[in-house]
Parts: C-alpha cells; structure tokens; sequence
C-alpha cells in the first residue's frame, strides 16, 4: 500500500431515540514503545426523523497510540491525524484516528529545535520547519502507515522504509487476530550498516531520493527490487522496501477489531 497508502447521515425524521455504543482505540508512545487503548463509550443519540425512519451511522473513533522507547528525545508526526508532539523517553502521544481515515502516515523526527510558536527544524523527518505536521516528512524517515475500514471492511496498515530509515519501530494490533493480523518489527541496525551512498546525518536514506529516476523511484509503471531495496529488505523483511513490495509488505485486520501501537526503539 505504501502511501503509494462520518459519515452520519440521516433522514428527516420522527423522534427516535437510540443508543449507539462506539469503540475506538488510541495509540500511545512511551520510551519509544506504542501502547495501544481500547475505550468503549455508549451514547445515547436523540434523533429527529421527518419521512422515512432511516439513520446511517458511518463515523467512529479508532484510538491510536504512539511511544517513545528511545534515549533520546522524538518528536513524533502524524498525519492526516493528530499533527505533531514532543515525545520524551518513556512518553505516550494518544491519536484517535476515525474510520475511513486513509493514506495515513506516523514517524518520528530528531534532533529538533522548536521555538514557543512552534517553528524551527528536524534533522530527519522535518516536516516544513513546523511543530504541527499537515504535510508528510523530509526523508528519511521510518513510516508507519495505515488506511482504517476500506476495502472489505479492512484495516490496511504497514511500516515503510520506501522513504529510507532513521529510528527502529515496531507496529502492532493490541488484539491480533492471525494471518495478516500481527505485530510487525523493523529494528535492525539500518542507520549504522546503511550503504555509502544512501548515508545522511542521523539516517539513511532511500535510493529514489538519492539518485532518482524509474528503477527506483516506481513513478511510471511497474519495478521491481533493487540492490538498495535488498538491503532494507533483509534486514526488515516486513517492512517495504520499494513502492511495489506489497506482497510480503501490507497487513491487515478486521475494521473495528483491534486498537493499533507504534513503539519507537521497542
């Protein structure tokens, strides 16, 4: 999937009175560790219907965590979710993400300087000078990415290194189910093993980025793997490598069954 990864709608009505019970999960970061939450919350919803007594209920919220393991400070990024925080060792940044949300992304930013207005930069995954992410990441960066109730009414998420590598992170249903359901890692030593042409401050980079071009940047029709993207890939089989490495690279859940953890420097 590789980023390469409600609706309430209601009829007039006559008064009707129900209950709708939601469940969301949310992400936290603590010591570079995502723990995930599950909360269960019962509303009761008066509704108005004029003709036909028809209510769809299309929203809910999907609870998300985000955990910093590392020694070192991140400064987490979340998009189109959530924005951007501070994450000190040990600390968790609860995201509650909404069904239907897509193209997703989660990463981690270092060695930053932020002012009190929120301005300023990261060393990798900077995402325009600001605190507050709208946008996706300067590579490199370790993404985790999802898509919530889509095809199928499943989740779709993954861990991408299609952008290059700069913090081990693990990404994790908290109620695995089997199959395609289940906790996925990548925490090799990428940064300190990274081949010489892909070696940045703080990361390594990815081959599109560095040197452009089809045969890795996959912008024009099909690709395959590369000597670069083996690297990854061996050290993180799991993981993509390369925009098109979906087979052994996008996993999946039941929409609404699981709450989702990423954990940085599990």
């Amino acid at each position: 999937m590789s980023t390469n990864m409600g609706y309430l709608r209601s009829s007039f009505v006559f008064f009707l009175l129900s209950f709708v019970t939601y469940t969301y999960a949310s992400f936290e970061v603590r010591n570079n560790h995502v723990y995930g939450v599950v909360l269960i919350a019962t509303l009761t919803v008066l509704v108005e219907v004029l003709a036909r007594p028809e209510i769809v209920v299309g929203f809910c919220s999907v609870p998300g965590g985000v955990r910093n393991n590392c020694p070192y400070t991140v400064w987490a990024a979340s998009t189109p979710i959530g924005g951007g925080r501070r994450l000190d060792r040990g600390q968790t940044w609860v995201i509650n993400a909404p069904r239907g949300t897509k193209m997703a992304r989660i990463w981690g930013r270092t060695n930053c300087n932020f002012n009190s207005a929120g301005r300023g930069s990261c060393q990798t995954g900077d995402c325009g000078g600001v605190l507050q992410c709208t946008g996706w990441g300067k590579p490199p960066n370790t993404l985790a990415e999802y898509a919530l109730d889509q095809f199928s009414n499943l989740d779709f998420w993954d861990i991408s290194l299609v952008d290059g590598f700069n913090i081990p992170m693990t990404f994790a249903p908290t109620n695995p189910s089997g199959g395609k359901c289940h906790a996925i890692h990548c925490t090799a030593n990428i940064n300190g093993e990274c081949p010489g042409p892909l070696r940045v401050p703080g990361g390594c980079n990815n081959p599109c980025t560095t040197f452009g071009g089809q045969q890795y940047c996959c912008t024009q029709g099909p690709c395959g793997p590369t000597n670069f993207s083996r690297f990854f890939k061996q050290r993180c089989p799991n993981a993509y490598s390369y925009p098109q490495d979906d087979p052994t690279s996008l996993f999946t859940c039941p929409s609404g069954s699981t709450n989702y953890r990423v954990v940085f420097c599990p």
